[in-house]
């Protein structure tokens, strides 16, 4: 096990039976509160790719993206959940590991061509991702790759994704 690792799995919390009965939910609040392991967590995830735009998935993902832009040069496109955004927007729907919902992105966000890594918290069971390299690959930007801090690996969300590079910093 890597430092990291070690240092990731050591600030994430498991809360059992949240949102809902049966899910343990990871919460990377104490990872968050840490300077030097959300340091190291998002000098990881830019990993020198030169991109022109990071994607942030709301919520969570947010936190993350937004400095991996800042890190990486490039510019932050958020995505938001339907009715969250102000301008015209490209949609689409998705099932996650307790329910369903629809996440969007402007239109306009981003250029033809544009070299777009997509950043989250976890990766479940792949539904968020897929529905977000739907949405970027449909503004007519290319996907270079998925990069999360954890992967639940036994949710297999990685099959759902068979032509992108994904990135976990973690699995479990």
């Amino acid at each position: 096990m890597t430092d990291l690792t070690t240092t990731i799995l050591d600030r994430i919390r498991d809360v059992p039976d949240y949102p809902q009965a049966g899910v343990v939910f990871k919460d990377i609040t104490p990872l968050l509160g840490d300077h030097v392991a959300f340091c190291a967590v998002i000098d990881a995830l830019a990993d020198e790719l030169a991109v022109d735009k990071v994607v942030g998935i709301e919520a969570r993902g947010f936190i993350l993206a937004a400095p991996v832009a800042y890190r990486a040069g490039a510019g932050f496109v958020p995505v938001r959940k339907k009715g969250k955004l102000p301008a015209e927007t490209l949609e689409a729907s998705y099932d996650l590991e307790y329910g369903s919902a629809v996440i969007e992105v402007h239109r306009d966000a981003f250029s033809p061509g544009d070299r777009v890594l997509i950043v989250d918290d976890v990766l479940a069971t792949g539904g968020t991702a897929q529905a977000t390299v739907e949405l970027v690959s449909r503004a007519g930007a290319h996907v270079v790759g998925v990069s999360v801090l954890m992967e639940l690996a036994f949710l297999k969300g990685r099959d759902r994704l068979p032509d992108v590079d994904v990135r976990a910093l973690v699995a479990v």
